[in-house]
């Protein structure tokens, strides 16, 4: 019997430093993706627990080289960031200045932690990369303590998202391997949803994300295959391509 295509996560294992300072990378995609999802998730935390942070433990799952839990630790959240790559997590530790951040190389489908063990988890750019994003999910919501928050980011699944994530980013970003992404392992929006639902987990939003091609940044990562520092992401309506969101575990 063949066995299921993966996407390509060699390039996780290698970059090294160039996680926090490659332009000529789709890292920097993440890098700046994060800018926007990581103090959403802040804002969104804090109104909805009413709390100081430090007493808001959150679990970072695929969190390769810790632009989400290092944001976290600074914060001053109780974080643990989770990942199966080593290389990724000691990049990781190097960028946290705070050293407050817990790193543990694990498995996502086996988290090593208790049932109802943290207040949040967050899965960002991570669920389009496994085999049974379902399973994974389950596993997500059994650490999640009753009423806590689950975070995602990931991407449609659609001709138009294989066109402009897939084809695009190899089209125009420089060093992108091949089979980073597979459309067939995107998720689309009414699937995440019934995977939280299977797992006791109610969507509470679901929210479109998108770069803003059509500046003067756009317009020089297109001409130059380097994303420009100024390159930011936006939230919008349409949820076709990228889209991120949120869950309550019932």
């Amino acid at each position: 019997m063949r066995e299921e295509k993966e996407t390509n996560l060699e390039i996780y294992n290698t970059l090294g430093d160039r996680w926090y300072t490659a332009y000529d990378d789709p890292v920097a995609l993440l890098r700046e993706e994060s800018k926007l999802l990581s103090p959403w998730i802040e804002t969104n935390t804090f109104e909805y627990f009413k709390k100081d942070s430090s007493k808001i433990s959150i679990l970072d799952v695929g969190c390769g080289a810790g632009f989400f839990s290092n944001f976290a630790a600074s914060k001053g959240f109780q974080i643990t960031g989770v990942d199966q790559s080593e290389e990724s997590l000691a990049v990781a530790k190097l960028h946290d200045p705070t050293t407050n951040a817990k790193y543990v190389t694990a498995d996502a489908e086996a988290l090593p932690f208790e049932a109802n063990a943290y207040d949040v988890v967050v899965m960002l750019d991570f669920l389009e990369h496994v085999l049974n994003p379902e399973r994974i999910i389950k596993e997500a919501s059994r650490v999640l303590k009753p009423g806590g928050l689950f975070y995602f980011h990931t991407f449609n699944r659609n001709p138009l998202s294989w066109l402009v994530i897939i084809k695009g980013v190899e089209w125009f970003v420089k060093n992108t391997p091949k089979d980073l992404h597979l459309l067939k392992m995107f998720i689309k929006p009414g699937e995440l949803s019934r995977y939280c639902k299977t797992s006791n987990l109610d969507v509470k939003k679901q929210i479109g994300m998108r770069p803003r091609l059509f500046t003067r940044a756009g317009y020089e990562l297109i001409k130059t295959g380097t994303v420009p520092k100024e390159l930011r992401f936006e939230f919008c309506k349409n949820t076709l391509l990228s889209y991120a969101g949120f869950a309550v575990k019932n």
